[in-house]
């Protein structure tokens, strides 16, 4: 058995200018496999960092840290994820009803 670990990866936090600049330079010289390793980024990120661009524009694309909500969320998954939840509850509360039921007199 191995017993070295692998270093944890930080994550690297880009500037809202940095990503503007990016997708610029992504759309003007269109090879986002130079472009992403002379910026140290990975090359789909550039590509999502584009698409969010596109979508919404100059002035809200990055604003703010992390995942724009509801953006990249699907709708089916948010019912999928409240699916299995419901499914929980119910089995919760078939136990109960037959627990209370055997205790009746």
């Amino acid at each position: 058995m191995d017993d070295t670990t692998t270093p944890a990866v930080k994550r690297t936090v880009h500037t809202s200018d940095f990503k503007r600049r990016a997708v610029t330079r992504l759309k003007q010289e269109g090879n986002a496999t130079a472009l992403a390793l002379e910026l140290g980024v990975p090359r789909n990120q550039l590509y999502k960092w584009a698409k969010r661009f596109e979508e919404a524009g100059t002035d809200k694309a990055f604003k703010g840290p992390g995942r724009p909500a509801g953006v990249e969320e699907d709708e089916l998954a948010k019912l999928r994820r409240e699916n299995e939840r419901l499914k929980v509850e119910n089995t919760i509360l078939k136990k109960a009803e037959a627990y209370f039921a055997r205790r009746k007199p």
